[in-house]
């Protein structure tokens, strides 16, 4: 067992544990779906106070919903609220629209939230409005992605600079042990604008670069979307006929490459895919390593159960966060994907 097949330790990140993967399941205002007080349609729920008749509004703003990853980030949150009857969420989706979520967050203060969760479409473009919640008072936690000052309460998310430097490493390993010399790499980038492609792409050239014969000869976005990973990698690969690593910066992009290469009538079992997510849904990346389409992918947590968690410390019990949490991760193959899937609660 290489040192790359086995579970990526909490030194090599110094990161926290990953929680609660196994909860997974993978416009106009921002009241489009709620927790607490209330069902998704409105509808009085059961609860919905603390014992003291206290309450809490809680606003989640999501980039998009496109992305399975984001889907089962909600769905943690979800399950997370609903243990705790004083909480209320709010969820708006800005179908990777930047001023759509700065009017959803506009939105929420209106709804005079007691605190924001909050997952930036675009840094710059979200910085200003994020601000402004923070200097109103109200507590704010970034999942996953940042903005551009530190005008926030705490940020929870995976390391992706060491994720994806793993990946790299992985595709380094991999073409050294495949004779590819060159081995021609193509890059199917997330949302530019957003600090995780940035991430990502600077973790896996560092990793990459262990082996020299290793190049990356194309990259573009396909703004973390499967359906947009099928149109650009159709390109790149009509454009490169010597592809040996595809790299999608997530699941959903790498399933897109997969597709491209096979209406292209490439060979497959010669070739090495990489993602990261590795939902443990159905249609997730653990699943897509086991029937042998990825070769291997990354667990990157959502961080939904752990912001809840928090919410409950800053307003209830008044605890001060550590500005950032950086959420553990694992590396799953061929060789461990089936167990990791029972271990994250997947079937």
């Amino acid at each position: 067992m290489t040192p790359f097949q086995r579970r990526i330790s909490p030194a090599m990140l110094a990161g926290i544990a990953i929680a609660g993967m196994g909860m997974l399941a993978a416009g106009c205002g921002p009241k489009e779906t709620s927790t607490g007080s209330e069902t998704a349609s409105g509808a009085p729920a059961e609860g919905g106070k603390a014992a003291g008749g206290k309450t809490f509004l809680i606003g989640m703003s999501s980039p998009n919903k496109g992305e399975p990853w984001r889907q089962a980030m909600n769905d943690q949150i979800t399950a997370a609220a609903a243990k705790h009857p004083e909480f209320k969420v709010i969820f708006a989706d800005a179908a990777q629209n930047n001023a759509k979520q700065v009017a959803d967050v506009e939105n929420f203060m209106e709804q005079k939230i007691d605190l924001l969760i909050i997952s930036p479409n675009e840094a710059a473009p979200l910085t200003d409005v994020v601000s402004k919640a923070y200097d109103k008072g109200i507590p704010v936690i970034l999942l996953d992605r940042k903005t551009a000052n530190d005008k926030y309460t705490m940020w929870i998310g995976g390391d992706n600079v060491a994720i994806s430097k793993l990946a790299g490493a992985y595709a380094a390993d991999w073409c050294e042990k495949n004779n590819k010399k060159p081995c021609n790499v193509i890059e199917l980038r997330g949302l530019e604008g957003t600090s995780a492609t940035g991430e990502r792409d600077k973790g896996f050239r560092e990793g990459l670069a262990k082996d020299p014969d290793a190049k990356i000869i194309a990259s573009q976005t396909a703004k973390w979307l499967r359906e947009e990973a099928v149109k650009v990698s159709q390109t790149m690969l009509e454009s490169n006929p010597n592809v040996d690593v595809i790299y999608g910066f997530n699941d959903p992009m790498a399933e897109g490459g997969i597709i491209s290469a096979g209406n292209l009538k490439r060979d497959l079992s010669k070739m090495l895919v990489i993602g990261i997510d590795g939902l443990p849904t159905p249609d997730g990346g653990i699943r897509s390593v086991m029937d042998g389409r990825l070769g291997v992918t990354y667990v990157y947590p959502t961080g939904g159960a752990q912001a809840i968690d928090w919410a409950a410390k800053i307003l209830e019990d008044k605890v001060k966060p550590p500005k950032a949490v950086v959420l553990d991760t694992e590396q799953i193959t061929k060789e461990n994907a089936a167990d990791e899937l029972k271990k994250f609660g997947g079937k």
